[in-house]
């Protein structure tokens, strides 16, 4: 299916930034920059005081609230809770628990962690806290998400054991946060999607409460790149070169070693056995270089007899959940997270 009309003028915009970027790269291995105007010691010592990566997620940030602003819907409020779970031999991790006023009580639960190619992204960004708002409310399902560590500065394996920290911790706290113990859920997207099918098996292996309902939305389900779909970029005008080297610097970001993306954690896909995992939901999108590596992963967990359905979303791309406001084809994506939702 063509690409939808909606994603071909932001592909415009996005092939002239990435010339634009490729040109000033090129040239400036050629000539020396000029010097800069004077500025203020004040606002030298700003721009000096964040690091090029600070600066990329301040960006990504920014990008984030005119994303909400533009093209999504604000999510309606609800009572949140914040708390601070421990975590054996890692950083602690922040979660945040969204509570619709229509949830019964014990309510059904769902953990949810959102992407960001493991090094930007989190549970402030405006676009995820209003996604866990609309689909609480419109579910009647408390909604907990999980604030892991980024990388570099956190590598694998800190968020898969920061994810099941607060899986255990919200088993063992269910009671008294008016939760139904067995009726827990996981919602993953991306590379949140990689950490929460590394959960289940994790919860298999360990012997902890298992997912009632595993929900994978656009999920990068193996770092080696084994199942990466360069048709995809193709069909957006993009040099397969740059859709390998993006999944190559994520994969070494998250994991500092390479080789370790054969690991079962780090790629769920690649576990000698999926037996015994929950039923699972998949999304993916036509146009996303991921869609084979949902629709595999899929087919794995349906062969090691697990109930599991993928879903192909046609003439979209990896990030239409965000452009519920602008987009149809983003408003059905919900409307079906939200049904799986409440089958928890």
């Amino acid at each position: 299916m063509p690409l939808d009309p909606f994603f071909r003028e932001r592909l415009r915009t996005h092939r002239r930034y990435l010339a634009k970027k490729a040109w000033t790269d090129l040239t400036a291995r050629f000539r020396r920059e000029a010097p800069a105007a004077p500025a203020s010691a004040k606002a030298t010592n700003a721009a000096k005081s964040l690091t090029p990566r600070e600066r990329h997620r301040r960006a990504a940030l920014n990008w984030d609230r005119m994303e909400l602003r533009t093209a999504g819907i604000p999510g309606p409020h609800m009572e949140t809770t914040d708390v601070t779970v421990p975590v054996d031999g890692y950083p602690d991790v922040r979660i945040r628990i969204y509570r619709p006023s229509s949830a019964s009580t014990p309510a059904p639960a769902c953990l949810v962690i959102g992407g960001g190619a493991f090094r930007i992204g989190g549970i402030d960004y405006p676009t995820a806290d209003a996604a866990c708002r609309r689909r609480a409310d419109r579910s009647g399902v408390v909604l907990v998400t999980v604030g892991y560590s980024l990388a570099p500065e956190q590598r694998y394996p800190t968020q898969i054991e920061q994810v099941h920290a607060a899986w255990t911790w919200l088993h063992a706290h269910a009671e008294e946060l008016g939760i139904d113990p067995d009726r827990i859920g996981l919602n993953g997207a991306s590379a949140g999607g990689c950490l929460a099918a590394s959960l289940t098996l994790l919860n298999r292996d360990r012997g902890t409460p298992q997912a009632t309902l595993q929900i994978l939305e656009v999920p990068v389900t193996d770092l080696t790149g084994r199942w990466i779909d360069l048709r995809a970029t193709y069909a957006l005008g993009v040099p397969a070169f740059i859709a390998l080297r993006e999944l190559r610097s994520v994969a070494s970001t998250y994991l500092g070693d390479r080789s370790r993306a054969r690991e079962q954690y780090a790629s769920p896909m690649r576990a000698a056995s999926h037996a015994g995992l929950p039923p699972a939901v998949v999304l993916t999108a036509e146009y996303d270089p991921l869609r084979r590596d949902g629709a595999t992963y899929a087919a794995k967990l349906r062969d090691a007899g697990v109930d599991a359905s993928a879903t192909r979303y046609l003439g979209v791309t990896h990030d239409t959940p965000l452009y519920v406001g602008a987009l149809p084809a983003a408003r059905r994506w919900e409307d079906d997270v939200i049904t799986a939702l409440r089958r928890i």
